[in-house]
């Protein structure tokens, strides 16, 4: 009896992990390279895949930078989708969800960018403009989403929902990262997001007890 053939070539890797290796590519040119180094062409391979394979995810780079912010958001977007069940669970809810979006944006990559778009370079238009999209524009929006929620079940108090947002996240994450990027502070490394937090939730907590009154 004979074995079964097995197949030959390279074993398959996970769409997922295969979009991850582009994006990480793209970034490490980006930041290492400049705008105008990373074509899909260097892209692939730096990522070690084929052109048509970054053509899979993104039609130009213009696209594919905007795809590599926009992971950013996809990695908390899903827990500023889900909802707490109960009153008291909202403002823990809200801890973890700061939580998960510091991560991204207090990062060492999202230091790198800011820095970078603070620079003058072709292509800083098209970039900047990906990055307001990807980025800033769509962490207000899942975040202002999230909060008119809770307001909607009555658990918290009826203000603003999009300038609520907007003064949480400059608190906790556009101030930090300027300061980070000229240098005054490091990158908030994961195991001090806590830390981080602690020094911002009860101006939260007050604003929203203020509404509440």
């Amino acid at each position: 009896m004979t074995s079964p053939t097995k197949p030959r070539g390279r074993p398959s890797v996970p769409e997922e992990e295969v979009k991850k290796q582009i994006i990480c590519s793209a970034m490490a040119l980006l930041f290492d390279k400049g705008y105008d180094a990373t074509t899909i062409e260097a892209v692939a391979s730096h990522a070690g895949v084929a052109k048509k394979t970054v053509y899979r995810f993104a039609k130009n780079k213009e696209e594919l930078l905007g795809l590599s912010v926009r992971n950013w958001t996809d990695n908390y977007a899903p827990l500023l989708q889900s909802d707490p069940t109960d009153k008291n669970d909202v403002l823990p809810a809200l801890r973890k969800l700061l939580a998960a979006i510091c991560g991204q944006a207090l990062s060492v990559t999202a230091v790198k960018m800011f820095r970078l778009l603070n620079t003058e370079f072709p292509g800083k238009d098209d970039l900047l403009k990906k990055y307001t999209e990807n980025g800033i524009a769509r962490g207000q929006q899942l975040l202002t989403e999230w909060i008119t929620r809770q307001q909607k079940q009555g658990w918290l108090p009826m203000l603003p929902a999009d300038t609520s947002a907007k003064v949480i996240l400059a608190m906790c994450v556009a101030e930090p990262l300027r300061q980070a990027a000229i240098g005054i502070t490091h990158p908030v490394e994961k195991a001090d997001i806590e830390a981080h937090l602690d020094s911002y939730m009860p101006f939260i907590l007050l604003i929203f007890r203020q509404g509440d009154e």
